[in-house]
């Protein structure tokens, strides 16, 4: 999602060129340590993110960039015994970190560098994805621009700028120079794209004929694909049709129900409708799960197996939309404060032209309808997810009150609450991303052989997902007064050893430099003056 991007919905074809203005570029790195020729980790409890249990205490060596060694040292409670551990020599990094907690490199599946409209440097945004533990980013529709979004790949890649491993996927038809209406126009797009660079394809609708050759043609090249079933294009081209097609992932969740009438064939819309206008757009998409098919049904069931058999990855980004069943919470976060950019404070203001502003007159209706499609919504994601379907983690934060990487471990809880056990979510972030992305031999869990992509913390992430938040969860302390625990430690991208708590620390001082800038050192709440 990006600023009016409803309008790129409608016109993606007729004005292939991104309207987004790029962000400020990331600066030249300065923090970090590392990689080390050779770097022990000692002592922690491992979740390697392949569904297994904890085990600990655990000794990893990691050579320059590689894991090269993954070694149970003891049991817990008892003193570890030194003879079992990885020997060390004079020259290489120890972290002794006896204790806390080890998972793989989190993978945001779904992850907007950020526009002008919202005016985020890429600094800002990527430092916040790194102190969550988020070190690898799908950018669906490289809204910067693929150059841009290549040119931030490059560097990260090299480490020559802090930020998380990057992929770029191109919004379908951007650089074309005309409207792109046949199938031969449309394989010659996804070529050209595949010439340029880009690591895939973002798609959100088009008619039939060029669905059907673009997705064909970029899966036969070896590119891979996402798409947001816009409602413009979906009464002609539901989830099903893309992934028979040879789609990758679906986002969100649109495209889904529509595959699931059962007694019409179009959402059942308000007859005044515009789909400009978000208020109803939104509203109105609240309603669609209960249109669907019910859960375990006959139809329930056959679209959920069409696409099991499909090898299909859904990546629900759950959190994007939970504004619309509880404003105030998604308002009231506590992170903005400290965290919101001034600008994307006024980017997430009641608006008719930004989008995801779309508080026209928003009441508890609107939020108890909400309420129940999520209800519907997690049912079957959950239940795809019991039947071995893949489903991976993204945040598509900058918008609709959800903030860069405390977003994305939004998105875990409420994984969560679909019904998730803890070391079902850790691995819908991890390995199930890194097999969407093609990237698993390289990334998504801590095996010997892979890049040492870590997130380290002190307090246990299966109890409390919240310890994952950059401000930590609360607990009582002995003096009865509330504390703070958690937030990430460590982040380790290819070696490199982060300090997640100062990476979160830069990124306050960029949001305080902009409001002093700005003289906007106070967030108002919308219709208010207090």
């Amino acid at each position: 999602m990006k600023k009016s991007i409803l309008v790129l919905f409608l016109t993606v074809l007729l004005f292939p060129v991104s309207p987004f203005a790029q962000v400020m570029p990331s600066p030249d790195r300065k923090e970090g340590e590392g990689p080390y020729d050779k770097l022990i980790i000692r002592g922690v409890t491992l979740v390697d993110g392949t569904g297994a249990p904890p085990i600990g205490p655990v000794d990893i060596v990691v050579e320059r960039n590689k894991i090269a060694e993954v070694r149970v040292v003891g049991y817990p409670g008892l003193p570890i015994k030194e003879e079992r551990r990885p020997k060390a020599g004079p020259n290489d990094k120890v972290m002794d970190l006896e204790g806390h907690y080890l998972l793989p490199g989190l993978i945001d599946m779904h992850g907007h560098i950020g526009g002008a409209g919202q005016g985020t440097p890429a600094e800002y945004v990527f430092k916040l994805w790194m102190a969550h533990g988020i070190t690898t980013v799908r950018d669906p529709s490289a809204g910067n621009g693929l150059n841009w979004v290549l040119e931030h790949k490059k560097k990260s890649a090299a480490n020559t700028i802090t930020a998380p491993r990057l992929l770029a996927y191109t919004s379908f038809g951007q650089g074309a120079t005309k409207p792109i209406t046949n199938a031969a126009e449309a394989k010659a797009w996804v070529n050209e794209n595949a010439k340029n660079g880009a690591d895939g394809v973002k798609f959100f609708g088009a008619k039939p004929e060029v669905m059907q050759a673009a997705l064909e043609e970029n899966k036969r090249i070896g590119l891979r694909s996402s798409m947001h079933h816009a409602q413009m294009d979906v009464a002609r081209w539901n989830v099903l049709n893309s992934a028979m097609a040879g789609l990758t992932t679906m986002e969100h969740w649109y495209g889904l129900p529509e595959a699931l009438l059962v007694d019409r064939t179009i959402q059942d819309y308000r007859l005044d409708y515009n789909y400009q206008n978000e208020q109803h757009r939104f509203a109105e998409a609240g309603k669609l799960w209960k249109q669907a098919a019910p859960p375990y049904s006959d139809h329930w069931n056959k679209v959920m197996q069409e696409l099991l058999d499909l090898d299909f990855t859904i990546d629900p980004t759950f959190n994007i939309y939970e504004a619309n069943r509880d404003l105030m919470r998604a308002r009231r976060a506590e992170w903005h404060e400290e965290y919101t950019l001034p600008s994307l404070w006024r980017f997430y203001k009641p608006s008719r032209e930004s989008h995801g502003s779309y508080w026209f007159d928003w009441t508890t209706e609107e939020e108890i309808q909400w309420k129940e499609n999520y209800r519907i919504w997690m049912t079957f994601i959950n239940e795809y997810k019991n039947r071995g379907g893949r489903v991976t983690a993204g945040s598509d934060s900058g918008f609709i009150y959800q903030l860069y990487g405390f977003a994305f471990i939004r998105e875990l809880e409420l994984l969560r609450e679909a019904g998730f056990h803890p070391l079902e979510v850790i691995r819908s972030a991890t390995m199930y991303a890194s097999e969407a992305l093609g990237m698993d031999k390289e990334i998504g869990t801590v095996e010997v052989g892979k890049l040492a992509d870590f997130v380290i913390l002190e307090e246990n992430p299966l109890q409390n997902l919240k310890v994952l938040y950059g401000t930590g969860a609360i607990r009582i302390g002995e003096d009865n007064e509330p504390i703070r625990v958690g937030g990430v430690k460590h982040t380790v991208k290819d070696g490199i050893v982060y300090d997640a708590k100062q990476l979160l620390e830069d990124a306050r001082v960029i949001v305080q430099q902009h409001k002093a800038r700005e003289d906007a050192m106070k967030l108002k709440q919308p219709g208010l003056d207090w």
